[in-house]
């Protein structure tokens, strides 16, 4: 199996395929990886590579993890999981998290967006046509993930976790190495008005992320809209990398909502300071 990326890498190790970035894999002190939907053993609609809890076997999404981590070079120990509901909180994570919503209890109910700057601490994010946000603050080695789906983004969740990190780390954004994606692209993400008059609002330069149709519907590029937002919060641009993957388009790789109707499993982001 091949992908047509110039800004990703599909990689595969026991029948486990994992996609990394380029860009990220040239930072020595981190391990990052974005699961795909090939590789586990889940059956029937999460078949097989699913690594969400909700509505699929415990013990069943248990192994995936532990398969996944086996291959993609994470300790299954140390991970820690966010609880997403399209907000923006961010969680500050330490040690004392490691094991909360993988195998211990969620033990706060909004969580979309993880950081930390401790070793022995996985951060980990859960996506099926949402936006993966990476950060990597490479001066003073903090990480962060966040979950941008439509109402994370219009609500600026990327600009809430630079501030998080800027206020517990001392991150500067002009030290951040970002990426975004994959998620469902500018091809296939279609809204009503009602939708595009929250991305409208931002003041960017909506004409590269908004496409109004003839039939009154929008077509959004999310990822263009979060750069955008990064961009604003002071990461430098050269510093900014975009996956080319659409989910939906690659739906035979990479599990999508709107290609599944909602019959689907779930990717997670992985990230951790070696």
């Amino acid at each position: 199996m091949d992908i047509n990326s110039k800004t990703m890498k599909l990689n595969e190790n026991n029948s486990v395929y994992f996609l990394t970035y380029n860009k990220l894999s040239e930072i020595d002190f981190i391990n990052h990886a974005f699961s795909t939907r090939l590789g586990g053993v889940s059956s029937g609609i999460f078949e097989s590579m699913n690594l969400s809890f909700e509505h699929d076997d415990f013990d069943t999404v248990t192994e995936n993890y532990k398969r996944f981590c086996d291959a993609a070079g994470f300790n299954f120990d140390t991970l820690v999981a966010s609880s997403q509901d399209h907000n923006t909180f961010v969680r500050v994570c330490t040690k004392e998290n490691v094991g909360v919503g993988i195998y211990k209890p969620k033990d706060i109910k909004s969580v979309d967006a993880l950081v930390t700057n401790e070793r022995g601490v996985t951060l980990v994010t859960y996506y099926a046509d949402c936006t993966p946000l990476f950060f990597v603050d490479v001066k003073n080695k903090a990480v962060g993930l966040a979950h941008a789906g439509w109402r994370g983004t219009v609500g600026e969740i990327g600009k809430k976790v630079i501030d998080t990190m800027a206020k517990n780390y001392g991150t500067d954004p002009a030290d951040l190495v970002c990426a975004i994606g994959p998620a469902i692209s500018k091809c296939c993400y279609e809204v009503d008005k009602a939708c595009a008059d929250n991305f409208y609002a931002l003041n960017l330069d909506d004409t590269k992320f908004i496409t109004p149709k003839s039939d009154g519907k929008f077509m959004i590029d999310l990822l263009e809209c979060n750069r955008q937002i990064l961009v604003r919060a002071g990461v430098k641009e050269e510093n900014i990398t975009l996956s080319d993957l659409c989910t939906k388009c690659n739906c035979d790789l990479l599990w999508s909502h709107r290609a599944t109707a909602g019959k689907r499993g779930t990717m997670s982001a992985f990230m951790t300071i070696k």
